[in-house]
């Protein structure tokens, strides 16, 4: 049986890696002013709804 190559394994994780930083990098570039990465939509329901900003209360699972 060939032995691994773990240089090679090591250096696609690094490849991988890089990758996935500079895709986060160029989505933070192209984001417009303002906005997050997560979408909005309960936001912008509770702010239509008239939202004061306090967190809704925890349920209790005592039980």
């Amino acid at each position: 049986m060939a032995t691994p190559n773990y240089s090679y394994e090591k250096r696609q994780r690094e490849l991988a890696k890089k990758r996935k930083t500079e895709e986060k990098r160029q989505r933070k570039l192209n984001k417009p002013e303002g906005q997050s990465d997560e979408p909005s939509a309960e936001g912008d329901a509770a702010a239509d709804a008239g939202d004061t900003g306090a967190t809704p209360p925890t349920p209790n699972n005592a039980g």
